[in-house]
């Protein structure tokens, strides 16, 4: 293909209608002639271009995944070097060098360095998916009876079926009835601490978007409710899963959203912005208590079956790994810090226009009523 027919901007649109599928869209609407998609071919920092040569401000970061600018000078050698050696190999009775130095450094960079191991997979469902299984086979092994899972009203934590049992899952409920995982939703802490003894020792685990949940409209949690949650499991003896596939990795202003509260979940959810908005990874980050029970059992049967093709490949690894240098030799956490007053600053000037109810901020995430 000629560079002259990869721009030709009709061409590609018609194509995309006759071939392509997209994620959580009405394909009618789509497909209809009036309907004219922007065809993206360029990025560089915070701006991208489309195949008209017009110019356009990322400001959703695509999909809250790119977060130190396209074209980052830095994780583009990275992904060229690891490319001259090898794209991929299989995880599954090997490792790899970009596998194994990323999961150390994950380690000494989680909450209190309490997340010891990684478990690799593809993106923030198949991460929450893993989490949600690593638990239920937890108990098991535990001998324990615990299987249900506690979620929030309005949380979001992917789409696959027991992602999306934990939240959202009203949208698939009319085309496929029975498909839910053992969840259920409640709408806050008070709602927590009011489960019966009985029902509380059902709990495998509670699963919390840290801060602020992002797909319900950048909803705000009260300050002390990650704190309290996780004092709550610790009392009714469940694990806590803290989804930080949206928080993680600068976005609250620290690294991981946990941190504001030195609460330390049992399970940790990463995805999103891992890869600094490259390449297709995530991963589950667990304690060495979650851990062990797998490390002891000697039944082959009590093996986490789970696991993808593309599990730790080595240029996702290697593009997260040129991410967290560069987190740290350009200071991007303290630099934050003064953009983040700064965009607090920008968003009170909005506050008395009429069409505005109300800002909500937390860190570098912000949300417009």
């Amino acid at each position: 293909m000629d560079r002259k027919s990869e721009w030709d901007t009709a061409r590609l649109i018609a194509a995309d209608k006759r071939h392509v599928w997209h994620p959580f869209t009405a394909m009618a609407d789509w497909c209809a002639p009036e309907h004219e998609p922007l065809v993206l071919v360029k990025g560089r920092g915070s701006l991208l271009w489309d195949s008209e040569g017009r110019e356009y401000i990322d400001g959703n970061s695509s999909i809250w995944t790119n977060i130190h600018g396209h074209n980052h000078p830095r994780i583009n050698a990275a992904i060229r070097q690891q490319l001259d050696r090898v794209a991929h190999t299989s995880f599954l009775g090997f490792t790899n060098s970009p596998a194994v130095e990323l999961a150390t450094t994950i380690a000494q960079l989680s909450p209190n360095q309490s997340l010891t191991r990684v478990f690799y997979s593809d993106d923030g469902s198949t991460a929450i998916e893993a989490a949600l299984r690593i638990t239920l086979q937890y108990w098991r092994l535990k001998t324990s009876e615990r299987s249900e899972f506690l979620a929030f009203h309005g949380g979001y934590h992917g789409d696959t079926a027991g992602a999306a049992s934990l939240g959202a899952g009203q949208m698939f409920d009319a085309t496929i009835p029975d498909w839910r995982f053992p969840a259920r939703q409640i709408s806050s802490v008070i709602a927590l601490e009011q489960l019966s003894p009985a029902d509380a020792a059902k709990i495998a685990a509670v699963v919390i978007e840290p801060l602020v949940q992002g797909a319900a409209g950048i909803c705000l949690w009260p300050a002390g409710t990650l704190t309290a949650v996780r004092n709550w499991c610790d009392r009714a003896g469940a694990l806590l899963i803290a989804d930080e596939v949206l928080t993680g990795f600068g976005r609250t202003g620290r690294m991981f959203a946990c941190e504001h509260e030195q609460a330390k979940p049992d399970l940790l959810v990463l995805g999103k912005g891992l890869t600094a908005g490259y390449l297709p990874l995530a991963m589950t980050v667990v304690t060495e208590k979650v851990f062990e029970p797998f490390r002891l059992a000697n039944d082959p049967a009590h093996t986490l079956f789970y696991g993808h093709s593309y599990t730790g490949n080595a240029l996702g690894c290697a593009a997260a790994i040129a991410s967290l240098e560069v987190f740290r030799d350009e200071a991007v956490l303290d630099r934050l810090q003064g953009k983040i007053e700064l965009l607090r600053a920008q968003l009170a000037a909005l506050a008395n226009l009429e069409a505005v109810s109300e800002i909500r901020q937390c860190g570098f995430i912000a949300g417009i009523e």
